[in-house]
């Protein structure tokens, strides 16, 4: 039986390349769309520390079957679309704007490390997270839901692809969305049951793990 994941801890860096960004412009901006006032209605940003709390929560209670080292790492980098298409094209010849790229560190097959070496090894990179704030603004007025929420849920789908998860056909991808939702539920984020029933199997088909390692 695998140990516990209970005692290991995660730290997460947080790149916010979106809100940041947009307390610096000085110059004056155009009339805001639907989905600019959208995202103003989240009074701040979701804070570094609730995500590293998100994050090792949903690490914790995935327990998933890579090496056990004391400490792991990840990054997140929230953005903008002009961003994420640029590393979409890059990475996966799609030159659109889409809602969450995961680049993992881990390969499918990742050996186990030994007993003695478990909490003696350097901390583990699991890879890179983007996600397109704005695409997320628009995801959460199509369905009705807090902004809070559809980042989190981005959030969570592509902590499930850095750690070996993937959706090749629906029965799979049903799969990691019921998870995705069990992970939020586990945070305190409510998910409706009609965002379940109004997920785009065939857009998540299209949003793959990228195995590049360090990308941004």
């Amino acid at each position: 039986m695998r140990e516990s994941m209970s005692q290991v801890s995660l730290e997460v860096n947080v790149q916010d390349c979106f809100w940041l960004s947009e307390e610096s412009e000085t110059a004056p901006k155009q009339q805001k769309s639907p989905v600019d006032v959208f995202v103003e209605d989240l009074s701040s940003p979701i804070s570094p520390q609730t995500w590293e709390q998100w994050f090792t929560q949903w690490f914790s209670m995935l327990n998933p079957n890579i090496p056990q080292v004391r400490s792991y790492e990840l990054s997140l980098r929230l953005t903008d679309n002009t961003e994420i298409q640029q590393l979409n094209a890059q990475y996966r010849s799609l030159d659109v704007p889409t809602d969450v790229l995961a680049f993992a560190t881990l390969e499918e097959s990742c050996p186990q490390l030994p007993a003695s070496e478990m909490f003696t090894s350097q901390s583990l990179y699991l890879g890179d997270l983007v996600i397109s704030v704005e695409t997320a603004a628009r995801q959460a007025q199509q369905q009705g839901h807090p902004l809070k929420i559809e980042l989190g849920w981005l959030a969570a789908h592509g902590l499930l692809h850095l750690l070996g998860w993937d959706h090749p056909d629906d029965r799979t991808l049903i799969q990691m969305l019921d998870q995705q939702a069990i992970m939020l539920q586990s945070v305190g984020l409510k998910v409706n049951k009609t965002m379940l029933e109004n997920v785009n199997l065939v857009e998540y088909s299209r949003t793959p793990v990228v195995n590049q390692g360090r990308s941004v």
